[in-house]
């Protein structure tokens, strides 16, 4: 994560961006309410996680850097206990089930190459049914950024694009556009902020010591490299083919 990720910098240096970035967190926990454990990836400071936390039953949050995790530990609230791990979605899944997990201001950060190994890594700790939330700034917008908050404009994508990528991993998704702290239904290149709702995840492939270590999953045939699994998860029996 930047550096000017975080909140108290934000609100020093521009208040209102504080207000449409909450906003974002409020439209995730809107569609999540009432998941029992959900995944935030690429927390930063975790200060809006809490409108999250309020409604679902657990948030696990994760980032790359020590720093920002160190800082939510220090200054974390006991009435609002939060579990929050240093993790780099790079190199792999988090251990664990969730039932739905999110990213807000992540992707845009993210080298093209890495993009669909870092969201197939977010989503794989999913059940079956799990819903899977990406939110990031349209490409069109980034021609009225500030320099401060500018990431690659290499990386920004439209709304269509945005579309095509997260249809990689779901097969269904449902794209919202966002101006100011107001979520619709608009016209894409319109948008200053852009927000994929995912769900019905495609079968994707997966090494077989990766599929060992997935709770839930059982490997019932393999050759080099490959896998046929089959989820031992009783809500929902499924099964695929998957290598890496």
């Amino acid at each position: 994560m930047p550096a000017w990720a975080s909140w108290s910098t934000t609100w020093n240096q521009d208040p209102k961006r504080t207000l449409f970035t909450l906003a974002r967190y409020k439209f995730v926990a809107r569609m999540l309410a009432g998941d029992r454990h959900v995944l935030e990836v690429g927390c930063a400071d975790a200060f809006g996680t809490r409108i999250v936390q309020q409604a679902v039953k657990k948030v696990t949050a994760v980032d790359f850097d020590p720093l920002f995790v160190a800082d939510v530990k220090e200054r974390m609230n006991p009435h609002w206990p939060i579990d929050v791990r240093v993790h780099d979605m790079l190199d792999g899944p988090v251990p664990g089930t969730f039932d739905a997990a999110y990213a807000l201001d992540v992707l845009e950060h993210i080298r093209a190459e890495d993009e669909h190994r870092f969201i197939a890594n977010a989503i794989a700790p999913l059940t079956p049914e799990g819903i899977a939330i990406f939110g990031m700034p349209s490409l069109e917008s980034q021609t009225h950024a500030s320099r401060r908050a500018r990431p690659d404009m290499s990386i920004c994508k439209t709304g269509d694009a945005f579309k095509r990528t997260l249809e990689r991993h779901f097969h269904t998704v449902f794209m919202f556009s966002m101006n100011d702290e107001v979520v619709h239904t608009g016209f894409y290149p319109m948008a200053h902020y852009l927000l994929g709702v995912a769900c019905h995840r495609r079968a994707t492939m997966l090494s077989v010591d990766r599929a060992r270590k997935i709770r839930h999953l059982l490997v019932v045939w393999h050759n080099p490299g490959r896998a046929l699994w089959m989820t031992l998860d009783p809500r929902m029996y499924h099964r695929g083919a998957r290598a890496c």
